[in-house]
């Protein structure tokens, strides 16, 4: 699960939109998939851009911890719980990182709230990564070092009571920037699929930032003296 770390929802701040893919776009088909690449692609390629702030914005949580609440779960047991708040964590650092690019969420989220393929597999996916967008934007980045506190002041027996309910929020909606249904091909022209390649590209390096956050993670886990 770690492998998709950070990158699962980059620009987590979305706006919420209405009810989504309720209509179909001018020109059929072919001018619906036209308009849903050029709006992937410019998600992609904000998160891209700002890789840098988004590394800063992750790693100043880290200084948060040291600041805050070092060895906040010394002596902690390695359970059900202890990954409870190990998946907090994650969700924590994803909306930390998220954060920097909420304008490029929010016109994701309004360019596609329109558009309606006749493939019934197509809207599906392109519906259902809105919907995770839209439940990641409702989230409150939940209050870390007091959750673990409150864990310790138990004796490691008893999770604070929003926990569980932001980890089932937040697993299940995690996503990373931009989606590419299979489906689309049929619909590409020689200009869209250049732009779909520009988008992989940038994906590519999004997913080398993730390996990189990734370290990020277990600096703070150590620091916490959290176990997974």
């Amino acid at each position: 699960m770690l492998r998709r770390l950070l990158v699962g929802a980059l620009a987590l701040a979305a706006t919420a939109g209405g009810p989504g893919l309720a209509r179909a776009a001018p020109g059929g088909d072919a001018a619906t998939t036209r308009a849903y690449i050029r709006a992937n692609y410019a998600l992609v390629a904000s998160a891209h851009a700002r890789i840098p702030k988004i590394e800063a914005a992750v790693k100043g949580l880290l200084a948060q911890v040291r600041h805050e609440c070092p060895r906040a779960a010394f002596g902690s047991p390695q359970d059900e719980q202890s990954t409870q708040l190990s998946n907090e964590l994650v969700g924590t650092m994803v909306l930390a990182g998220g954060r920097v690019d909420r304008p490029a969420v929010g016109a994701y989220l309004r360019a596609v709230s329109g558009l309606r393929w006749h493939s019934a597999s197509i809207n599906r996916a392109v519906r259902g990564y809105a919907r995770s967008l839209r439940v990641l934007y409702m989230l409150a980045s939940p209050d870390l070092c007091g959750d673990i506190e409150s864990w310790a002041a138990t004796g490691f027996a008893k999770l604070p009571p929003s926990t569980a309910p932001f980890v089932r929020a937040f697993i299940p909606n995690w996503v990373s920037p931009g989606v590419l249904p299979a489906g689309l091909a049929r619909y590409e022209t020689t200009e869209l699929r250049a732009i779909a390649r520009r988008s992989g590209r940038f994906e590519s390096q999004l997913m080398e930032m993730e390996a990189r956050l990734v370290e990020t993670w277990g600096d703070i886990m150590n620091e916490l003296q959290l176990n997974p």
